[in-house]
């Protein structure tokens, strides 16, 4: 692979990673709910969904879920239907105070999501858009010399996107837990989590929507 082709790969994802999408917002949310080292987890659940991702459409899944109308379909609506839940949870959630802070000035922390469970939820937002599979399925050749091993040109680009989009997914856990100090306030914390509530919901029903 040729430095300026590797070059251009990595501008174009990176302006692709940054435009911030579900995987962000949650990453975002999660880091002011929880703090930007727990949130760490998120990041990794969603870095996890799209290097399967990456590999099954270098299997050739992408192609086989283009084709088939039931799997394309039931797996928009598992997407879909998962985006929405968190919005109605997120609308639901109490309004207090980024529970992060709150243990770090408590002798007894509250309760709150394991690494487990912020890692499963970033990783089922992540794997559960089909429009993914065909996304890598359609990027990567452009980017691949067909007259050069393969396998090694898939691991190249497989890993800058992993580097990339672990930085900036770790960057929206960042800075939703520096907005921590904002939401001090019952008000700002509910207008916070119907704000998020909202896009999540919009986002699910966008993708309920989306054409094949």
């Amino acid at each position: 692979m040729e430095l300026v082709t590797w070059l251009t790969y990595v501008g174009v994802i990176t302006a692709l990673i940054a435009f911030p999408g579900p995987v962000a917002l949650l990453c975002a949310s999660h880091g002011l709910q929880h703090g930007h080292r727990r949130a760490f987890s998120t990041v990794l659940g969603g870095a996890l969904a799209a290097l399967i991702m990456m590999s099954a459409s270098a299997l050739g899944l992408g192609a086989i879920l283009a084709t088939s109308e039931t799997a394309f379909l039931a797996l928009k609506f598992v997407g879909g239907a998962y985006l929405i839940f968190l919005g109605i949870q997120s609308w639901r959630a109490p309004a207090e105070a980024p529970q992060w802070q709150v243990g770090a000035e408590s002798a007894t922390p509250p309760s709150r999501q394991s690494h487990g469970q912020l890692f499963r939820s970033g990783f089922t937002v992540g794997i559960s858009n089909p429009k993914d599979l065909l996304f890598f399925g359609a990027l990567f050749p452009g980017f691949i010399a067909l007259d050069q091993p393969q396998g090694w040109q898939f691991a190249i680009l497989a890993l800058t996107w992993l580097v990339i989009d672990t930085t900036l997914m770790s960057a929206y856990s960042t800075l939703g837990s520096r907005m921590g100090r904002w939401f001090s306030k019952a008000r700002h914390v509910r207008w916070f989590n119907r704000v998020t509530g909202s896009l999540f919901i919009g986002a699910g029903g966008a993708l309920l929507r989306l054409p094949r």
